[in-house]
């Protein structure tokens, strides 16, 4: 792919991208598209997914062209810029050579700046060690099953449960702050409950998400459930109840049981969108709006994952900090504006 990089004027306008951080927008970190597990949903944060490729070999993911040193260039440009909420994603970031050389030399921060890492679990016990020495705010554990059977049911692997429940624990043993979140569907509804439990049991916050519609999941539409029965549920255990609609991305309610926060992402409190979205021509069956700027492992960033053709090519920049943060300013603008 070749640089298609878009150039600011004489005077940057930083607006676009300052509110959207200020509106709670993260910066999504993909270090790789790989996985060891092949849940059906899987969006891959718009790369070609695991169990797709696993389904079609020529289907292959963007080759890596980013290493440890741009992550964390590019990081440290934009959190200067203003970002504050990271997220390390994949595929499974755990999987990739780069997750050591950039989790432990994360730029340096002020208290408003939180890293997050996004895993399976799968992995933690075994990099446990050098994540101890990772200055990570959070380790969110994503646990969509809660047996061997439904593990293998979503995704399609020889994994036992144990294996992530162990890596919630390890999780635990490292840092302050773990987290789960469950996409509902039908191939889990019912562990939902025992699931919760285990969460409040635990301490563990955790987010139910309604699927969000992809290409990659088109055929399996009957898979998703309504949040609705779970919200009835959790009105019977806490009347603690707050509804967070923010700027960017998809409301949801957030309920405290227990002194454990427990929120439910889900359609009914609708979608929140920007500039171009109003026109743009996937918005139909888009059910997020712009919450994220993805930056991914071939060197490329882009405000919306059903939107490949908004995706910014900043492999030329990453050894230039200053001027790719007045690139990415200049994109975030024009996107707003409806003018990319």
């Amino acid at each position: 792919m070749a640089p298609t990089l878009l150039l600011p004027g004489p005077a940057v306008d930083w607006t676009a991208l300052r509110n959207f951080a200020l509106l709670l927008g993260q910066l999504r970190v993909s270090l790789t598209p790989r996985c060891n597990l092949k849940c059906w949903f899987c969006h891959n944060e718009g790369d070609v997914p695991p169990p797709f490729t696993h389904l079609h070999r020529d289907a292959q993911p963007r080759a890596r062209e980013l290493a440890a040193n741009g992550y964390v260039n590019a990081m440290r440009a934009l959190i200067e810029a203003g970002l504050k909420r990271i997220y390390f994603t994949g595929g499974e970031p755990l999987a990739s050579p780069l997750a050591r050389p950039v989790l432990t030399r994360l730029p340096v921060r002020d208290d408003d700046v939180s890293y997050t890492l996004i895993t399976n679990g799968t992995l933690v016990r075994t990099h446990q060690e050098w994540l101890a020495d990772a200055a990570l705010d959070k380790i969110k554990v994503s646990l969509h099953y809660f047996s061997d059977e439904s593990l293998r049911a979503i995704a399609h692997t020889r994994v036992g449960i144990d294996a992530i429940l162990d890596g919630i624990e390890a999780a635990r043993e490292i840092c302050d702050r773990v987290a789960l979140n469950t996409l509902l569907q039908r191939e889990n509804e019912h562990e939902i409950l025992p699931l919760l439990e285990f969460a409040l049991n635990w301490g563990l916050p955790v987010q139910f998400i309604e699927l969000v519609d992809t290409d990659f999941n088109a055929d399996r539409q009957s898979s998703a459930v309504s949040a609705q029965g779970l919200i009835d549920y959790l009105r019977t255990l806490t009347s603690d109840e707050r509804t967070e609609i923010a700027g960017v991305g998809q409301g949801r309610r957030v309920f405290t049981v227990d002194g454990v926060e427990i929120d439910v992402i889900h359609r009914g409190l609708g979608r929140h969108h920007v500039g171009q979205c109003g026109t743009c021509p996937v918005r139909p069956k888009c059910i997020e709006g712009f919450w994220a700027l993805r930056l991914d492992h071939g060197g490329g960033i882009q405000p919306c994952l059903l939107r490949d053709d908004l995706r910014l090519d900043i492999r030329d920049l990453v050894d230039a900090p200053d001027r790719l943060a007045e690139v990415v300013a200049a994109h975030v603008t024009a996107f707003t504006e409806g003018i990319l």
